[in-house]
């Protein structure tokens, strides 16, 4: 077979080596192709945009996909044949900005097998750059079960350049690797719901744990599992991170989990403890119970204190994330939230930026079916990519602001996260700190040093 020039691109990945890179990047090679890797978080754009007969960007992330125009100019103004192509849980959702961008192609859901296919067709063909060519039409989205090939990681920067676990004092050099997709559930707020529709997809085990053992060879001392639900089936996701601590029983590793499924199943934590599991990263969300049930979140705030209790009770700390901001949100309870948090001594394990996320509506979100929603949205704006809303409170909107503009420059300046809380406790509150210093210690707590949000 003809070999095609490929360039894959991440633009942003909140500091992980990018599976979707390198996951597509094994496929292509074993096609023949020659595939060049680019991650503009970490490295400039490589000199093999020049040749490349297609370039395929990948979009995790709402934020990636906001980068997505500005790379696209200057990748046009040095190729302007190759044909372009956006892949990833946010190309579907945002089609008609990749039109206009110039994507010829765009696919989603499980994008190694098309991707592939759209090399094949490329085969031979006069590449285009316009999104006109009838033969290459592939389906926006595509579930179909895969056999995976292990990830080829091979012209990515070293694990060194990206994020590290921070614990007992130290740092950890973290790699990146996925044992799924999709998800189980239908949370109406949720990116991965418009494209999998409450379908997930595994990874074969034993190309996780490849995966795994290519980056600990690379010097990864940690590993982050980038499932969006890691116990959306547990009878795959257990049996890899017991093999994972056979081999390498000095392996930390970190999941992300719902609130919902720590409950239902926690009789499985004491294994992820066990077997080497240091952080759990949940989606609270909120602490409003009614806030909860418009999101279909699936759990209460009783339920999330019953299930941070039993994650303490083995030791395996939480890392809770929120959408602080929403509609529905008045300053009594955005207060509420502050005191919670330092009710359940979580102000250490909660990253700043968590307690200024706003409420995101991208195209294809659930939340558009509920008629308050609607109400509060307006015209989608093509440049945020999301309807935009407002409080019917204009002082929400305005405190909201202030509060990331806060943690921005107090991150900058490198203030500890008690810090950054108090302030945010003043602008909320009005007034002084008044509580005793958490009983948690931040040095206690194993992070990221890259937060996680979209």
């Amino acid at each position: 077979m003809e070999a095609v020039r490929i360039l894959l691109i991440s633009t942003y990945e909140l500091g992980r080596q990018p599976f979707g890179l390198a996951s597509p990047a094994a496929w292509l090679r074993a096609e023949g192709h020659e595939v060049a890797l680019a991650d503009l978080s970490r490295a400039p754009m490589p000199a093999a945009v020049e040749h490349a007969d297609l370039i395929a960007f990948f979009l995790p992330m709402h934020t990636a996909t906001r980068l997505l125009p500005r790379v696209v100019e200057k990748v046009r103004a040095v190729n302007p044949r190759a044909h372009l192509c956006a892949y990833g849980l946010y190309a579907p959702l945002n089609q008609e900005m990749l039109r206009r961008a110039g994507m010829a192609t765009i696919i989603g859901g499980e994008f190694e097998e098309p991707l592939v296919e759209l090399a094949r067709r490329l085969v031979g063909q006069a590449f285009c750059p316009v999104n006109s060519s009838p033969a290459l039409d592939l389906p926006l989205i595509s579930l179909d079960r895969q056999r995976f090939l292990t990830p080829d990681r091979r012209g990515l920067p070293p694990l060194e350049a990206y994020a590290h676990l921070a614990m007992n004092g130290g740092v950890r050099r973290a790699g990146y690797t996925e044992a799924s997709r999709g998800c189980k559930h239908l949370c109406r707020h949720c990116p991965v719901v418009p494209v999998y529709r409450g379908r997930f997809r595994v990874v074969q085990r034993d190309i996780v744990l490849e995966d795994i053992r290519a980056q600990v060879a690379a010097g990864a001392e940690h590993i982050t599992f980038g499932d969006p639900d890691f116990l959306n089936g547990p009878g795959h996701a257990l049996p890899i991170v017991e093999s994972l601590h056979r081999e390498w029983p000095e392996l930390t590793y970190d999941v992300t989990i719902k609130v919902e499924h720590l409950l239902e199943h926690h009789c499985l934590l004491p294994q992820l403890k066990a077997t080497g599991c240091v952080l759990v990263t949940t989606a609270v969300e909120s602490f409003e119970d009614h806030v909860l049930e418009k999101l279909d979140k699936g759990h209460t705030r009783a339920g999330f204190r019953e299930a941070l209790r039993l994650t303490r009770s083995i030791g395996l700390p939480l890392s809770p994330t929120f959408i602080p901001f929403t509609p529905w949100t008045t300053r009594d309870s955005y207060r509420d939230l502050l005191r919670e948090l330092v009710e359940l001594d979580l102000i250490e394990q909660t990253a700043p930026v968590q307690l200024a996320i706003r409420l995101l509506i991208p195209e294809g979100s659930l939340l558009l079916e509920l008629p308050e929603i609607r109400r509060f949205a307006q015209g989608f704006d093509a440049e945020a990519l999301c309807y935009p809303w407002r409080n019917p409170d204009p002082r929400l909107d305005d405190l909201q602001a202030a509060i990331l503009e806060l943690i921005r420059r107090e991150e900058q300046r490198g203030a500890a996260r008690l810090e950054i809380f108090r302030k945010i406790w003043g602008l909320a509150e009005g007034g002084p700190w008044v509580w005793e210093t958490p009983r948690v210690s931040r040095v206690t707590i194993p992070y990221l040093t890259e937060p996680w949000y979209c």
